[in-house]
């Protein structure tokens, strides 16, 4: 290699026709890389041009292919933690600076793993002490793409106060506390888009290779292509539906009237959304305002947040504090269903009163919500008040049957970010160069109603980015659902209960881990606010099995069931240190963002542990009494005199208090193989 570079350095300084070397955009200034025997380099130059990269002494060179394409390898086992410099010469110089050698982890999903730190409890004091040259997180933007990109959008950042607020929470915290023990530097490459199925982050190729899903993947995917001619389709057929039947929308007079900040809403009429809107004086269709107004906390000013309407009938324009922010018309509207999110901009929001007024013009259907409203995890109550700008005459069935309509398949066609292996190619793909210690994963509200196709999607999701990182037992450790929605009363069925099984079953693949998630959600807040506990439980399963730490990571998880007389017996693993019945609080939390709680009244007052239910050969399942026994734990009812099975916190937000000494709860389960809900629900 020395003996080389000076040739190559004068065949570099002579030559004025070969285009700039030019690297990926994860491989830039303040970058941690993986201390690895085999950490690549790579990027694009002339074919055939000759590229050499060094690194405190480390020295690498490489051709560039017909394509352009070149890469190196470097053995950083032996190097410290830096910072150095990495120096990339081809016809053109790169120097990237601040370069760190340690840990890092890929961190994706969806919403609640993209939540930012500055969304989440306790994020001002935390914040006050993040800054940390030993943590760096490089976010991927958002993009969909139908074939597997060579590059992607972002920087790495330095954790502090004004970055580490948008960082995500979970990653965040993840990374600190793996820091703090290992004394390395960290990094986090994060890849996370709200709303999203498991299969938009699978390669094509990988879903090729289950029947099932090609078929779902084949039918979403044609649609996409035939989508561009139903929409110009839809846009004029509507638009001439409309003048034809005196139905178009009209102009404001003044706005200020029904968006600009009054006290006075003496002729507006209260409604409640969600729901269809029902009050005198609103018509079923023309266009009509709601409003409701709001006091925020002074933090809330310096945030970016995005505004969700949901699913709602009609096409809306919202304004916040008399100002327009969003506007959909039936020219911008993707199809039924259509789930309305806009990102607001920054400082939009003031400390004190805030106003936010919706104007819905529905020329065809009745005025409907179909979601609550939310800004970020800013819930807004369920009382607004409306008034109408201007009505039109009722339609007729003949004239409402003529009326346009544009259809997708939901959550696809409209929706990129559902597409099938569109995030994929988008935002992984460009990665996959990049060495990396493992995976972290919070996901699963997008397939929450095929739970069971879950079971297969999964992990075929695993080992399709474990081949491309060339890690067959690539550590992916993930997040079951935190609990969300209303308390049951009595034992039901659960398509998030089934979600969460079929996340426990990814457990049989090798170096998979699964931190459990059933005592940190709220009942009206699908982003619950304490994501510290998450990222620490991740960072125990990260440091007892990739680093070897001597720690408790996972709380008990069910083994085995035996009958005995009246009772059923459940043994459990992770129980060696012992079982924890944990006093129930007498409160559950609704919202942390409004400071909402709920008074909790337990389904089974007289006993030991709550959230067991059990039954007989009837299928009838009753609450059941339960008590810890050493490292198990015995369960029955008066009502059973012949249990056959048993389940534990299986509902969308179960009470149950089952932990071991570590403080982990127990993960939830089933001793039955009854049929499921999502069991014929398919892609």
């Amino acid at each position: 290699m020395m003996k080389v570079l000076p040739v190559f350095m004068l065949i570099l300084t002579s030559s004025v026709s070969w285009a700039d070397v030019k690297l990926p955009s994860i491989i830039s200034d303040h970058m941690v890389l993986s201390k690895s025997n085999a950490t690549a380099i790579w990027g694009w130059a002339d074919p055939d041009e000759t590229v050499v990269v060094s690194l405190s002494g480390l020295l690498a060179s490489a051709k560039a292919g017909k394509d352009g394409k070149w890469m190196v390898n470097l053995n950083l086992k032996e190097l410290g933690a830096g910072p150095f410099e990495l120096m990339v010469k081809g016809r053109n110089e790169l120097k990237i600076q601040d370069v760190m050698v340690g840990e890092v982890w890929l961190a994706s999903g969806q919403s609640n793993m993209l939540l930012a730190l500055q969304n989440t409890l306790d994020a001002d004091k935390e914040l006050s002490q993040s800054a940390n040259s030993m943590q760096r997180h490089f976010e991927v933007k958002l993009k969909h793409a139908s074939e597997p990109a060579e590059d992607c959008e972002g920087s790495w950042k330095l954790a502090g106060p004004s970055t580490a607020r948008y960082f995500s929470a979970v990653a965040y915290y993840f990374g600190k506390n793996l820091q703090k023990e290992l004394k390395v530097p960290v990094g986090i490459m994060m890849a996370s888009c709200g709303g999203t199925h498991v299969e938009s982050w699978t390669s094509a190729d990988a879903l090729s290779t289950d029947p099932e899903l090609k078929v779902g993947m084949d039918k979403i995917l044609q649609e996409s292509k035939d989508y561009p001619r139903k929409k110009e389709e839809f846009v004029s057929s509507f638009g001439a539906w409309l003048k034809e039947n005196g139905r178009e929308d009209r102009p404001t007079e003044d706005v200020s009237a029904f968006a600009g900040e009054t006290d006075s809403l003496d002729d507006w009429k209260p409604v409640k959304i969600p729901g269809v809107i029902k009050a005198d004086g609103i018509p079923d269709q023309g266009a009509i305002w709601f409003r409701q107004d709001i006091d925020l906390p002074a933090d809330l000013g310096k945030k970016k947040l995005e505004l969700e309407l949901g699913v709602l009938d009609g096409f809306e324009t919202v304004y916040w504090n008399g100002k327009e922010v969003a506007k959909m018309t039936y020219k911008e509207y993707s199809g039924t269903p259509c789930y309305r999110r806009y990102e607001l901009p920054e400082n939009l929001f003031r400390a004190g009163k805030n106003t936010l007024a919706i104007r819905i013009f529905s020329p065809a259907s009745r005025f409907k919500f179909i979601h609550k409203v939310k800004a970020g995890s800013q819930l807004f109550g369920d009382k607004w008040t409306a008034k109408t700008e201007f009505a039109l005459p009722p339609l007729t069935p003949k004239i409402y049957a003529k009326a346009p309509e544009l259809r997708r398949a939901e959550g696809a066609v409209g929706s990129p970010s559902a597409v099938p292996a569109s995030l994929f190619n988008g935002m992984i793909h460009p990665l996959v160069n990049f060495p990396i210690r493992g995976v972290i994963w919070y996901q699963g509200e997008g397939n929450a109603t095929r739970a069971c196709q879950y079971r297969k999607a999964f992990p075929l999701m695993i080992k399709d980015w474990r081949t491309r990182w060339k890690q067959e037992t690539l550590p992916f450790y993930y997040c079951q659902l935190a609990n969300n929605k209303g308390k049951n009363f009595q034992p039901e069925e659960s398509r998030w209960a089934e979600l969460r099984e079929a996340q426990a079953m990814a457990l049989q693949l090798p170096n998979t881990g699964m931190a459990v998630l059933i005592d940190l959600g709220e009942s009206d807040n699908i982003h619950p606010g304490n994501k510290r506990d998450v990222g620490e439980r991740l960072a125990k399963i990260a440091l007892a099995q990739t680093y070897g730490k001597d720690i408790v990571y996972s709380g008990p998880v069910y083994r085995s069931m035996k009958v005995e007389g009246d009772k059923i017996r459940i043994e459990f693993t992770h129980a060696e240190k012992g079982l924890v019945a944990k006093k129930l609080p007498e409160v559950y939390q609704v919202n942390t963002v409004k400071a909402e709680t709920a008074p909790l009244v337990p389904n089974s007052p007289g006993s030991e542990l709550e959230g067991f239910a059990i039954c007989g050969e009837d299928k009838q399942w009753v609450w059941a009494d339960a008590k810890i026994e050493g490292q198990s734990v015995l369960v029955w009812s008066a009502k059973v005199p012949s249990p056959v099975a048993v389940r534990y916190a299986w509902a969308e937000n179960p009470t149950c208090n089952l932990y071991n000494k570590a403080d982990l709860p127990a993960t939830p389960f089933r001793t039955d193989q009854f049929p499921e809900l999502s069991r014929n629900s398919k892609y």
